[in-house]
């Protein structure tokens, strides 16, 4: 009588089988590659407008282990594009709220969540626990940051950005080159605005971060051809695509030949920030920002006061406040001596972020009678107060 043997495991079970099956039968997938990815762990830094689709698509598609990585509280102004949240979920942390709607679309996937900023001194120890991290930060500490822990680690690293109607998107290979490699210095405080004193399409974002999630999946299968060493450049707007090339650097501090920077360092220093505080003091905060409504800045602006505005001159071009003064963030310290010190002062931006900034320099450049435009020119444009367009005179 002949020996009998045990059937072997199977790799997905019936429900697994039944969730999967239209990516399974892909040639590129099957049953193995299924059973890859369940048993790959992501990590999906920040879970905003790029952090959302990725995070939607890698849990439907049955990454076993997602990771989540954000501070922040929802917010009404983040759900138009960050599509892990709903109204419901306003003021609570962004990643409770992310758990609880992937775990609602597959209750078969580990939900991991770090509801902490990322930071020199946690980077490591959370980015060592994933195969692959997939960057959705929107600013240039935390980028710099993700990219250096990732070379440290030789952890692959899915990047994108999106601004407006822009987005770009590449990934970095450990040994092909970083993020440094392609940026090797960030841009000066304020050079560069964020989505908040910008603006996104939602749908941007989306397209963005779903292209981030083809690259991860594609990662973890080991098929297809990556980003790697290419820099996909889309613009929405003129409904056009088109591919850079990129090489690793040689010399780069952290992923080159001879790497000067071995460890993580201070970010929010290396990008001209300044850092976060350890332990505030609410004795030594500073004085509240004294702020207008655009009323107020109306009669103000009746009885002398200066409006100065402080956005990008396409901005201003598109459409200002009749007998503003434009002078551009960037350029607010050299300029300075433009504004009369004697006559009260009205700093407007589009919504009120970069403004309230350049209010705080201004009072620390000795001027006392300087006011914020509370919500910019979109709160002023929305009273049906005076605008116009063109490009007048800065």
């Amino acid at each position: 009588m002949g020996k009998t043997t045990s059937a072997a495991a199977p790799l997905l079970n019936r429900e697994q089988l039944a969730r999967y099956s239209r990516q399974v039968i892909l040639e590129e997938m099957g049953v193995s590659g299924q059973r890859r990815l369940l048993d790959s762990k992501v990590l999906v830094v920040g879970a905003g407008g790029l952090g959302s689709p990725v995070a939607l698509y890698l849990t439907a598609a049955g990454v076993g282990t997602i990771g989540i990585v954000d501070g922040d509280r929802v917010d009404a102004s983040n759900l138009h594009r960050q599509l892990l949240h709903r109204t419901r979920d306003l003021g609570c942390p962004k990643t409770e709220s992310a758990a609880r709607t992937l775990e609602e679309i597959n209750p078969g996937i580990t939900v991991v969540t770090f509801p902490t900023v990322l930071s020199s001194a946690n980077a490591l120890e959370i980015i060592g626990q994933f195969d692959v991290v997939v960057n959705g930060s929107d600013n240039f500490p935390t980028r710099y940051l993700v990219n250096d822990a990732c070379v440290l680690l030789r952890r692959p690293l899915v990047d994108a950005s999106v601004l407006r109607w822009e987005g770009q998107a590449t990934v970095y290979l450990p040994g092909r080159g970083c993020y440094r490699c392609l940026f090797p210095t960030p841009p000066p405080p304020g050079a560069v605005p964020s989505c908040a004193e910008a603006g996104v399409i939602g749908a941007v974002a989306g397209h963005m971060g779903t292209i981030q999630a083809v690259e991860t999946v594609k990662l973890l299968l080991g098929v297809g051809e990556s980003l790697a060493n290419r820099l996909l450049l889309v613009d929405a707007l003129a409904g056009e695509t088109r591919t850079v090339r990129w090489s690793r650097n040689p010399e780069c501090p952290v992923c080159g030949d001879h790497p000067t920077i071995t460890a993580l360092i201070e970010y929010e220093e290396f990008c001209g920030l300044p850092g976060r505080p350890h332990a505030p003091d609410p004795a030594a905060a500073p004085d509240p920002i004294a702020e207008v409504d655009p009323h107020e800045a109306n009669l103000m602006l009746d009885q002398g006061a200066q409006l100065i505005d402080v956005r990008d001159p396409w901005e201003w071009a598109s459409s200002r406040i009749p007998g503003a003064r434009l002078i551009p963030v960037a350029e607010v310290s050299m300029r300075a001596s433009e504004i009369d010190p004697n006559r009260p002062v009205i700093v407007l931006c589009a919504v009120g972020g970069r403004s309230a900034g350049v209010v705080e320099v201004l009072r620390k450049a000795g001027y006392t009678r300087v006011y914020n435009l509370t919500g910019g020119i979109i709160a002023w444009a929305n009273l049906g107060l005076p605008t116009e367009t063109g490009p007048g005179q800065g």
